[in-house]
């Protein structure tokens, strides 16, 4: 699945040099003009017909050894998918990697990630909090075998040990959107890989690999998709690691579906526009909330983007059962705005001490900001609220970071 550079038909522009806007629009689909076809089609084979035996017992050899995928035509929905391939193309494009792996869910692709390293005897974890809650739920219970030390960034070079096997963050960090120096991290993880969950920036914000992240990670369930109608993760690496992912994938049977794949690819294509305009929505939602006497405080990241985490003086639970417009809903990066309260749902499985020590109150509430009108949306936050409360108690203001 290694990527090079080629000229298309009729195009003078390399691919390695397309914009980002461009590449979310024509990756994966370089090959439709010359098969006569404009939207990609989906194939929903499980199987494929073969009359040379001899010669899918050799590529299933090859990829046993290697993990490359099979030359020639496919040979089991579970080895790999043309319409999921296409996705992968697109995303390991968008994040400059050379290749992605796509799997059934965010938490299946990170589980491959600590099978293929835990294989090679490396089952420790560096990780900095917060991480997603069930990300830390994965690693504090050991399901994989995996033993986990939590650490701050400056910890991390400290940390390591032989078996080291990775190193985890996630930057804008879920649910409080703190905010990494990830080149900083690379740079102490020395030779060990760092994985970096890139689900709340996109590559439209940040491109991890480019910073020194071996393994960027996606819940494509979000922005990637877009639309809250696909559940998936993904995976962009080298092909090395790439091939590694994919032998997991056949073994655990992690695999995307064909029309989630076809709903990615076609999600892609939207996800610079979505991005910036949720981002810009979201920029002056937490200007507002900001100045706001009944918010204590608000996290919104340097970089931008659609999220917001905020600190009521209130009740969270009152906000969230006083929205109307805005959906009370776990997930995010749907093109409507979605609000929950991290302490009872996203990250209510991680001990509460560990979960409050990591930044994540018990009045803090996390926003996904749609493409609605923001001023329809203000005057929903504003009726949930309630009461302005006169004179405020101890308020922070906008924290970036």
């Amino acid at each position: 699945m290694t990527r090079s550079v080629f000229t298309l038909p009729s195009m003078d522009t390399p691919i390695a040099s397309r914009a980002l806007a461009t590449e979310a629009v024509h990756a994966g689909r370089d090959d439709l003009a010359r098969q006569g076809l404009h939207a990609p089609p989906i194939d929903l084979s499980t199987t494929y017909p073969s009359y040379d035996s001899r010669g899918e017992a050799a590529r299933i050899d090859a990829f046993a050894a290697t993990g490359a995928e099979p030359d020639g035509a496919p040979v089991y929905a579970r080895l790999g998918n043309p319409t999921v391939a296409r996705f992968e193309t697109a995303l390991a494009r968008l994040e400059g990697t050379e290749s992605a792996v796509a799997f059934a869910s965010g938490m299946a692709a990170l589980s491959a990630v600590l099978l293929v390293r835990g294989s090679m005897g490396l089952r420790h974890v560096v990780a900095v909090r917060p991480l997603y809650g069930c990300s830390d739920h994965l690693l504090t219970a050991g399901l994989l075998g995996s033993e986990v030390t939590w650490t701050d960034p400056a910890g991390i070079a400290d940390a390591l040990r032989p078996d080291t096997g990775l190193v985890m963050v996630e930057s804008p960090a879920n649910p409080t959107l703190a905010e990494l120096d990830l080149r900083a991290v690379a740079h102490a993880c020395g030779s060990v890989p760092l994985l970096a969950d890139n689900t709340f920036a996109t590559p439209v914000l940040q491109r991890p690999a480019e910073q020194g992240a071996r393994l960027v990670l996606h819940s494509a369930t979000k922005y990637l998709g877009g639309h809250g109608d696909v559940m998936a993760g993904v995976v962009a690496c080298d092909e090395e690691f790439a091939r590694r992912l994919r032998q997991v994938r056949f073994a655990t049977g992690g695999v995307l579906h064909p029309l989630a794949g076809y709903l990615l690819l076609r999600g892609l294509s939207t996800l610079p526009v979505r991005v910036r305009a949720a981002s810009a929505n979201a920029a002056e939602l937490a200007r507002r909330l900001a100045a706001d006497p009944r918010v204590a405080r608000v996290h919104y990241p340097r970089i931008g983007g659609a999220m917001i985490a905020f600190e009521v003086l209130g009740d969270p639970h009152a906000v969230i059962g006083g929205v109307r417009l805005i959906t009370p809903a776990v997930s995010l990066g749907s093109v409507d705005t979605l609000i929950q309260h991290p302490a009872s749902i996203s990250h209510r499985i991680v001990d509460a001490d560990d979960r409050r020590g990591a930044g994540v109150s018990d009045r803090l509430l996390r926003m996904s900001v749609g493409l609605e009108d923001v001023d329809d949306l203000w005057a929903d936050l504003d009726r949930a609220l309630g009461e302005r409360v006169s004179p405020p108690q101890q308020r922070t203001a906008a924290a970036r970071g």
